[in-house]
């Protein structure tokens, strides 16, 4: 059995966890803010599915660092040790994001307003993922 390969999966996995949390926190903001519009009958705004979506990114980039770890020849201990704290780093930048995403359902939600600084903010997050794939790549 090749360890390497559990670092690999390692980084899909937990960066998926991450997407689910960040997903499903968004999402249930989403719906209070939906709901808050229907009760007082206003127009309730699609606009908020780019919000409760946005973590969802994060399971792309393990899913791409994983083809590379898996592809790499490098040592197998460096292999299963990146894709572990690489997929971690994935999956906690998802969850904060899901996290920013709630804020912005509300704040949009109530306002109908802000939704390219909002947006703005939480692509911030998104960053810390881009890092760590980008830097992961460098190493592996």
């Amino acid at each position: 059995m090749n360890i390497a390969m559990i670092g690999a999966a390692c980084t899909l996995g937990f960066a998926a966890i991450g997407s689910g949390v960040g997903a499903g926190i968004s999402s249930m903001a989403a719906i209070g803010a939906w709901k808050r519009n229907y009760l007082e009958n206003k127009p309730a705004s699609f606009l908020l599915v780019a919000f409760a979506g946005a973590p969802l990114t994060q399971t792309i980039y393990g899913f791409i660092l994983m083809g590379r770890l898996l592809n790499s020849a490098k040592d197998v201990l460096l292999i299963l040790t990146a894709g572990i704290i690489a997929g971690i780093a994935i999956g906690m930048s998802a969850i904060a994001q899901g996290k920013a995403a709630a804020s912005a359902c509300d704040a949009f939600g109530e306002t109908g307003k802000g939704f390219a600084n909002y947006i703005t903010v939480i692509g911030l997050t998104e960053t810390v993922a881009l890092f760590t794939l980008a830097f992961t790549f460098s190493v592996v």
